[in-house]
């Protein structure tokens, strides 16, 4: 799972989720009470003048204080006697409730700090929820900006290997049976090297990041369903994905390791991030891999 290509691919796996012809399904006025709410839920015990969240959010000054009127008056938010707005008790209640949906977060926090300070690389624990994978808890800053706590990605080739690597044969062709179908082969041979090394490794092609970021970046415009499907299959032909054992070479392109926890079952139901981002020699690959593999493993025992 990458930091660049997660966000690109969703791109393009939304693509499906829009074939019935919708156009625009986004909604720009939850978009701009969400922009509001996450902003202050970054800064938990300040008080964001209004100035500051117009600026940080990038909404105008009467949007943005027609939406904290609201979120006030409802208790999501609260207004000190200087004008300025933090989180309200509403806020927290719902963020409680959450955490009690993801108990593994709780649990994990403390191993992936642990991992975090052995490596120096940012983590995130990565949970399964149905057809999706949501990011629980994240330790340290990683270098994308989507990766952040309750961001969604879809559990679709070719990304969140680590999820289906080891799941039941027809689970596995089920989910290769959504892939392109010029990647199916690699990515068979993928999975299975992911099964005997323990964990997964995305990476760019070289020089393509910056162009990634580009068409990942038209995500929430407001194009046709035809156009972001034509979309996805581009940022797919950028993609080389995963390393197999004669790839690796002096030096390697890491931009997400990531390792599978299980459940009492054997059932993977998580994921431990690495997020390096940068490149590493075989040997370094593969300490950082075992060191993933190491915290994982001790999430799933607890």
């Amino acid at each position: 799972m990458t930091p660049t290509i997660s966000r690109a691919v969703g791109a393009g796996q939304e693509a499906t989720a829009d074939s019935v012809g919708e156009v625009g399904a986004a909604s720009p006025p939850t978009q701009r009470v969400v922009k509001v709410l996450e902003l202050l839920s970054r800064h938990p015990t300040d008080r964001l003048s209004l100035a500051r969240i117009v600026r940080e959010a990038g909404l105008s000054r009467a949007t943005a204080h027609a939406v904290l009127t609201q979120l006030t008056a409802d208790g999501w938010t609260v207004r000190d006697d200087d004008g300025c707005y933090g989180i309200g008790l509403r806020l927290l209640t719902v963020a409680r409730r959450a955490e009690a949906a993801f108990p593994l977060r709780r649990t994990a926090a403390p191993h992936l700090r642990a991992l975090f300070e052995r490596t120096g690389d940012p983590v995130f624990l990565a949970e399964r929820d149905g057809d999706s994978i949501v990011v629980t808890e994240v330790v340290g800053n990683p270098s994308a900006g989507w990766i952040r706590t309750g961001r969604r990605l879809p559990l679709a080739p070719p990304v969140c290997r680590e999820f289906v690597a080891w799941a039941p044969e027809p689970a596995r062709q089920a989910w290769l049976a959504t892939a392109d179908p010029v990647h199916r082969d690699r990515l068979a041979l993928v999975l299975a090297e992911i099964r005997a090394r323990g964990y997964s490794v995305e990476r760019l092609v070289d020089d393509s990041t910056p162009m990634l970021e580009v068409l990942a970046g038209l995500r929430d415009s407001p194009i046709t369903a035809a156009l972001r499907a034509q979309l996805g299959s581009v940022i797919t032909e950028l993609i080389t994905i995963d390393y197999l054992p004669d790839e690796l070479g002096p030096e390697n392109a890491v931009v997400t390791l990531a390792a599978p926890v299980r459940d009492a079952g054997g059932a993977v139901v998580a994921a431990v991030v690495s997020c390096p981002d940068t490149r590493l020699s075989a040997a370094a690959l593969s300490e950082l891999g075992s060191a993933t593999v190491a915290a994982a493993d001790r999430i799933s025992a607890l």
